[in-house]
């Protein structure tokens, strides 16, 4: 079974020209052309278009999800992520729901908030599962105390510097600067810098947490919101960095 481009463009709540666009990326590729011109899809297509679709709420560039295609060739795996992903993502949206409800709830009726269920769904506990399995055990809780023995503010100038440091590399992606330019590298050693905070950043570490932030969707997406190919950039940097310094 295969449908035309129009038809695939409605039901996707997308345009054709968006389709069209995806294919001369190299993202989204016919499954025939007829001879009228038009575009037709198969079923194996749209399951592609789905994971690009859902890639891209999860706000990668199209370079990013082309690289996160190219490395998930085994269609079963790449959705049973994706499913995972959503699935975490609907998990944190509730927490952070039900977190507003009771803030609301106390706030009309005057009774005393708790900060814990104020931050409930806003908190990194969500990582413990794969930072302990990248990094170790000891490694979790170690950041785990750290960022519990922080206040409110504290917590949140730590985020800010983090949002700065991304900026500042999407400003430079955007100027096309290179990785192992003196500015780049400048923003790195902040970054390293930030890095520190919790961490000892060893080689590995480091070189390896940059592929993390394009290989992993949900990471990519907080450097490349930015603008497109800053994940790509912060990854090169990273390597450069490390391999000069550490």
């Amino acid at each position: 079974m295969e449908w035309s481009i129009q038809e695939i463009a409605r039901k996707a709540g997308t345009t054709s020209r968006t389709l069209r666009h995806y294919g001369e990326r190299g993202l989204l590729e016919p499954s025939r052309i007829g001879a009228n011109g038009y575009r037709y899809y198969d079923q194996a297509a749209l399951v592609r278009l789905q994971r690009i679709l859902l890639l891209r709420e999860l706000g990668l560039s199209l370079p990013a999800i082309a690289e996160v295609l190219e490395g998930q060739r085994n269609t079963s795996a790449a959705l049973r992520t994706h499913l995972l992903l959503l699935e975490q993502e609907r998990e944190r949206i509730g927490r952070q729901i039900d977190a507003v409800r009771t803030t609301l709830h106390k706030t009309e009726n005057g009774e005393e908030l708790m900060a814990d269920e104020m931050f409930d769904g806003f908190d990194h506990t969500r990582y413990e599962k794969e930072v302990t399995e990248r990094w170790g055990r000891d490694a979790y809780e170690k950041g785990d105390r750290w960022w519990r023995s922080l206040d409110a503010e504290r917590k949140q100038a730590f985020m800010d510097q983090q949002a700065g440091i991304a900026l500042d590399f999407a400003a430079a992606a955007g100027r096309g600067l290179a990785a192992d330019s003196d500015e780049v590298q400048a923003i790195t050693r902040r970054h390293i810098d930030w890095l520190s905070i919790t961490t000892t950043p060893a080689k590995e570490y480091v070189i390896g947490l940059g592929q993390m932030y394009v290989d992993d969707p949900r990471f990519a997406a907080n450097y490349d919101k930015h603008g497109e190919g800053t994940a790509v950039l912060v990854r090169d940097a990273m390597k450069v960095y490390a391999e000069r310094n550490l």
